[in-house]
């Protein structure tokens, strides 16, 4: 162990290699129901260099790796060392915005770089960043866009990997890599600039997309340190309108025909228990606002930007207003206990310390997954059956559809708020978590993000694809170093 520290201190010095008992405590465990596993240091590497030779010299010693951008609290188990004697590679320090282009529209940022960092930096050039649904103000964009979570855009989703486009890689094999078109050279990025290219192209280097290999894998194949992402125009006029239903199945059709035609920038549907726990800022605001709050509400955004943005807005509130009335809906600007402004500016901004969804009991379990609009109602059938059946409260049960991919699919989260401090009832919705899961998968659920047990259950549905998996981990990291046991079945 000392003969380790002594090689950690001579990568990144001696003030970064942390032994102490408290910290190594805080990253053994997270908000999940992960088993805590106390790491035997944690390191915070400067630049890319050291992050390079910190996996050199852990595939020397095998010494397992465990990735950590994003600032606590964590909720899904990626972050907690799944083996003994790991070592925490914390990136929140490397927090450098290298480059933002206006007029290529592209930002280049470090690991630690937080959603308002960048969007402050972005305003200035009179841009901004597609954002997933209230982020933590500690919440790292780079690991954010890594495992894909869900934008609130999906009209201008092009493809799953978007805004992210190209990366730098230190896979555990020890080599490190441009990928997409910075990956055709030359290796420095302002020499790149230099030239006329902005890593814009997501393919490449050539026939090979190695991004791909370091997305939604938790830091299994690599450590990545720098990204470039495709922004926006920051929008000049900016909308929410909402449409309440009695059921979630009302608004299919509306959201069908709003996405066909490419209307909106911004687009989910949530059920009053995770409305109201979006908005509110305490036990009894939520519990009032389910009170007043209808069912269902599908959330619509308009915005203009440079080119006749009063007329882009007039236009799509007038015919998504149409859309509305067809489906037997409202196209409205409140509602009883939210207005559109009140959910525009929480869906798309940051919150402080703990996530919003601890307000409501002060811990919770999400399951989510892809499907389409047209079978989430069976999902959410099935999961009030199996919450009646636990015994757990149906009413505190949030639900959150987030259309994907130009509306081709959808996030569908389900929320399950709990109190830590009750024992009964943590028992209660880890059993729960663990039926709901495999139920879901049987039903045609895709973890896509397959963290803690979803790995398992995914996995064992592709034999074939597992295989590839595991010739491709034994390629890229063939010590197999890199935030060992995730990913893998057990």
């Amino acid at each position: 162990m000392e003969s380790l520290k002594k090689k950690l201190v001579g990568i990144v010095g001696a003030r970064n290699v942390i032994d102490n008992r408290d910290v190594l405590d805080s990253y053994s465990k997270d908000e999940s129901f992960a088993t805590p596993m106390k790491p035997w240091f944690v390191v915070k590497p400067e630049n890319a260099a050291q992050v390079k030779e910190l996996v050199k010299s852990a595939r020397e010693t095998e010494t397992p790796l465990v990735p950590v951008s994003s600032g606590a609290p964590h909720f899904k188990g990626d972050t907690v060392p799944s083996v003994p004697q790991s070592v925490i590679v914390d990136l929140s320090g490397m927090n450098k915005i290298i480059s933002v282009n206006r007029q290529q529209r592209m930002a280049v940022i470090e690991p630690g770089v937080t959603y308002d960092q960048l969007q402050e930096a972005l305003a200035k050039e009179g841009m901004t960043l597609a954002v997933s649904l209230r982020p933590r103000a500690n919440k790292s964009v780079l690991t954010s866009v890594l495992e894909m979570e869900p934008r609130l855009n999906c009209i201008h989703q092009f493809n799953y990997t978007e805004p992210l486009r190209c990366s730098e890689v230190t896979f555990g094999d020890g080599n490190q890599i441009y990928t997409g078109e910075a990956g055709n050279g030359p290796k420095d990025l302002q020499t790149q600039w230099d030239l006329g290219k902005w890593q814009v192209m997501s393919n490449g280097p050539n026939m090979m997309d190695f991004l791909r290999m370091v997305m939604q894998a938790q830091g299994s194949m690599g450590i990545v340190t720098w990204v470039s992402l495709k922004c926006e125009l920051l929008p000049s006029i900016h909308k929410m309108y909402l449409v309440p239903a009695k059921k979630s199945v009302d608004l299919e059709d509306f959201l069908y025909k709003v996405v066909r035609v490419r209307f909106s920038d911004k687009q989910f549907i949530m059920n009053k228990a995770c409305l109201a726990s979006l908005l509110a800022d305490s036990k009894e605001d939520i519990a009032k606002l389910k009170s007043e709050l209808p069912a269902w509400v599908s959330a619509v955004g308009i915005s203009g930007d440079i080119l006749l943005p009063e007329m882009k807005v007039s236009a799509q509130e007038q015919d998504i207003a149409d859309f509305a009335q067809d489906c037997g809906l409202q196209f409205l600007s409140s509602l009883p206990g939210a207005t559109g402004e009140e959910v525009l500016a929480r869906s798309i901004g940051t919150c402080e310390g703990k996530h919003w969804k601890q307000t409501a009991k002060g811990a919770f379990q999400d399951i989510f997954f892809i499907t389409t609009l047209d079978k989430t109602s069976v999902f959410i059938n099935a999961m009030y059956e199996l919450a009646i059946e636990a015994g757990y409260p149906t009413e505190d049960l949030g639900v959150y559809i987030q259309p994907q991919h130009m509306g081709t699919s959808v996030h569908l989260e389900f929320s399950l708020p709990y109190d830590p401090e009750n024992t009964k009832e943590a028992k209660m919705v880890k059993a729960l978590y663990t039926v709901a899961s495999e139920k879901m998968s049987s039903l045609g659920g895709y973890y896509a993000r397959p963290y803690d047990i979803w790995a398992n259950i995914q996995l064992k549905k592709d034999a074939q694809s597992y295989k590839v998996l595991q010739d491709l981990k034994g390629i890229f990291d063939p010590s197999n170093i890199m935030n060992t046991g995730k990913l893998t079945l057990k």
